[in-house]
């Protein structure tokens, strides 16, 4: 009698258990691949899965759209030997006579440092009244009162030097090494060689994006093709303001793979492969090489490329599908771009499921056997 109650305490304890095991469910990072494609209605307004070749990668890849406009790159350099207002002047008058209009008893020489030109163009210069400066280059201005000099007094020598000052300047501000206010001079006339003035960029220069502001005209490069494309280089215009900051464009990436974060962009263009390198690539014995989903937003204009429809109406949601095992999978996730706010999930392995089955199926087990040494023990 005892030996038979013995045998119904094991027999309950195991179909307890299996039942437990049956009920439970697997833990695991995210969908399967087979869930996540049928939750997908191809045809409805939920989302759209699409297996990405040649032909999606082509539209899809559209980098991020930065540029001076034609107006901005069109003006010429300033001269730099322009005289504006706000810039200071330095004025030497020799007279060729003793007691002259300008100069002391006892020299013949008048040094006037610091002529500044106002805001309306104009100098004072004694015994001449106001004279306008403004648009003249220092040569023309000299020309202008050797000959008013010579109504007054006979034969004046006139020498003029411009210094640079603050009637052109441009305001350099954000990422660089040195924010402020720099004049424009004959080394600091052009947007590349002030981002020097400033101290450069003070982070990584291949994730550093430059906007100019003119008036109501405003422009944006990458920092990289600035210094690599000589046309994008624009001349510098007083009031210019430069705003250098870091691309504030991310991805996420989440299921089987060396780690699951939110990335930010390092470079102007990243390739799903090297998404997926930055996080660690895929995890080793989890992942499904099979099941690499990017999932995003795409603006209408490309979806309906992609879709091959007209029928859609604003940004649908799309299901990228990168099959790595297929002889040109690797080639299509090296050319396939990511764009702001992707995100990239890599689901598991039906194998890493079955193990972990196994495990808790074989951990039960030991429960069972457990429970039998207890009731052999009774």
């Amino acid at each position: 009698m005892q030996i038979q109650r013995s045998r119904y305490i094991k027999l309950a304890a195991a179909a307890v258990l299996m039942c437990a095991l049956a009920a439970c469910e697997v833990p695991r990072g995210g969908p399967n691949i087979t869930e996540l494609l049928s939750s997908a209605d191809t045809e409805g307004d939920n989302a759209h899965i699409v297996a990405v070749d040649a032909r999606v990668t082509k539209i899809t890849n559209s980098p991020v759209a930065l540029g001076f406009s034609q107006t901005l790159r069109s003006a010429g350099t300033l001269g730099t030997d322009m005289i504006r207002p706000g810039d200071r002047l330095g004025i030497t008058i020799w007279e060729n006579v003793q007691d002259g209009l300008l100069s002391p008893p006892t020299a013949n020489v008048q040094v006037l440092d610091e002529v500044q030109v106002d805001n309306e163009g104009l100098i004072f210069v004694p015994y001449l009244g106001r004279l306008h400066a403004a648009g003249k280059t220092p040569e023309q201005l000299r020309r202008l009162l050797t000959r008013r000099l010579g109504e007054k007094t006979p034969d004046p020598q006139v020498e003029l030097r411009r210094f640079a000052g603050d009637g052109a300047t441009v305001s350099v501000t954000g990422g660089v090494g040195a924010q402020g206010v720099y004049p424009i001079d004959r080394s600091t006339r052009t947007l590349a060689a002030m981002l020097a003035r400033s101290g450069g960029i003070a982070f990584d220069p291949e994730a550093a994006q430059v906007s100019v502001l003119r008036g109501h005209e405003t422009g944006r490069v990458w920092y990289s093709d600035l210094v690599t494309q000589p046309g994008l280089d624009i001349a510098l215009r007083n009031n210019d303001k430069v705003f250098v900051e870091q691309d504030r464009r991310n991805f996420s990436v989440l299921g089987a793979t060396g780690r699951q974060d939110n990335v930010d962009f390092d470079t102007p263009v990243i390739t799903a492969v090297e998404a997926l390198a930055k996080v660690g690539g895929l995890s080793l014995g989890a992942a499904d090489p099979k099941g690499v989903f990017v999932l995003r937003s795409e603006p209408s204009e490309i979806a309906k490329q992609v879709l091959g429809r007209s029928d859609s109406i604003g940004p649908q949601q799309m299901i990228y599908v990168l099959d790595l095992t297929v002889p040109l999978g690797l080639f299509h996730a090296r050319n396939f771009t990511i764009r702001d706010g992707d995100t990239i999930y890599v689901t598991e392995a039906p194998a890493t499921q079955w193990s972990k089955s196994i495990s808790i199926l074989t951990g039960s087990l030991g429960a069972v056997s457990s429970v039998n040494t207890l009731t052999d023990g009774g």
